[in-house]
């Protein structure tokens, strides 16, 4: 595969333009965030792989295959390689495969080069990575296994944000649009607790249990693949402070303030760190209503006059615990529950879909690109 190949690009009109942000470890596209004219940067086009160079980024997984440039072309951070097939030896589609393989993110690894905390992988580096290539029909159809499942959990992603949005609709019509002015303010602890995770860094370690902060929670799911390990022990010693359970509602605290996420998995097994723990599983009739509340223009407002911090944003645990909002009697509480659980039963669904074909194409990956696994032509 070609690593920083060449790509010619007019100065005078605007172009797309991608951002380390713009990369999503549990996503195989990623889109330009967007247009500028030309400037320094990384330069690419429609199909090339774009690999973080920079730690914690590609510890963090960030690899995506960009689609969706205009013009078919783009250029953005030099924070990242571009890798792109050969014509006659590798398909572009492979190559974005083999560069998720452990193999080729544990050579980027081992060659980091530069201070520590802001190490990076020099293009030197791939010099010496020696890998068995098979034959390019081979390599269609290994690339087209992989992209049947991702193509598939993609499609799941987009379904869960749409019945989202309709959740969030209803929501709206019901108590904003309907809102009555006999409505009663109601202070957000006297239906459960809030709480929020860890203050400590426990350490790392090669296997146990995952611990989560507010950078993995992303719109509509947890990022449990750029989260690390910590021993059984502080796992523990966490959940005495902040257990999370089904039903309960996640909240990024710090950082990109505001992502909201709803736990709906029947085994819950990771710890979390810097996140706000709304116990909505204590009153389970306020589920839904306080997840939409706080993704709806109300819960926006109060989020951005709530937040504090210059270098990095932040929103203090007292001020989740001061929340108050107007609501009716418990009645149309509870007919909203039982309205809108329809969506959220087939959100859970898809989000066991999800976890089962990620599972299948992670496990898939490395035996078919080490040749493990071989595919019919």
């Amino acid at each position: 595969m070609d690593i920083n190949p060449a790509v010619k690009l007019p100065k005078d009109k605007l172009l797309s333009f991608v951002e380390m942000k713009d990369l999503e470890s549990n996503k195989r596209h990623c889109m330009p965030s967007q247009n500028r004219l030309l400037s320094g940067g990384s330069k690419f086009e429609n199909g090339d792989t774009l690999f973080a160079r920079i730690t914690p980024c590609l510890e963090n997984g960030k690899i995506c295959q960009v689609k969706g440039l205009k013009n078919g072309k783009g250029f953005g951070s030099t924070e990242f390689h571009v890798f792109r097939g050969k014509r006659g030896i590798s398909d572009s589609d492979f190559v974005y495969y083999l560069s998720r393989w452990d193999d080729v993110r544990d050579h980027a690894e081992i060659n980091l080069d530069g201070t520590s905390g802001r190490q990076r992988v020099p293009k030197q580096a791939f010099d010496d990575l020696i890998l068995l290539l098979p034959p390019l029909p081979e390599q269609f159809s290994i690339a087209s296994v992989l992209s049947s499942l991702d193509d598939k959990i993609d499609l799941l992603h987009r379904q869960n944000a749409t019945l989202e949005k309709i959740a969030e609709t209803l929501f709206r019509q019901w108590f904003v649009e309907e809102a009555k002015e006999e409505w009663v303010d109601i202070l957000i602890t006297s239906l459960f607790e809030i709480k929020d995770g860890t203050h400590d860094s426990p350490k790392q370690k090669g296997f146990g249990k995952k611990l989560i902060t507010s950078k993995h929670l992303s719109e509509y799911s947890i990022d449990f693949n750029s989260a690390y390990y910590i021993s059984d022990e502080d796992y523990t010693q966490i959940n005495q402070r902040s257990k999370v359970n089904s039903g309960d509602i996640l909240f990024s605290m710090i950082g990109t303030v505001g992502r909201v996420y709803l736990e709906q998995s029947e085994e819950v097994n990771y710890a979390i760190k810097n996140v706000g723990l709304f116990k909505t599983s204590q009153n389970p009739m306020w589920t839904y209503f306080m997840f939409l509340w706080l993704k709806s223009d109300l819960g926006q407002e109060f989020i951005y006059e709530n937040i504090s911090g210059s270098t990095q944003e932040y929103i203090a645990l007292g001020s989740l615990r001061s929340i108050v909002f107007k609501a009716p009697n418990f009645e149309r509480i509870q007919d909203f529950h039982h309205f809108v659980s329809c969506y959220f039963d087939k959100i859970r669904y898809n989000q066991q879909q999800i976890h089962t074909l990620t599972s299948l194409r992670d496990s898939l990956l490395p035996k078919l690109m080490s040749g493990e696994i071989r595919v019919e032509i």
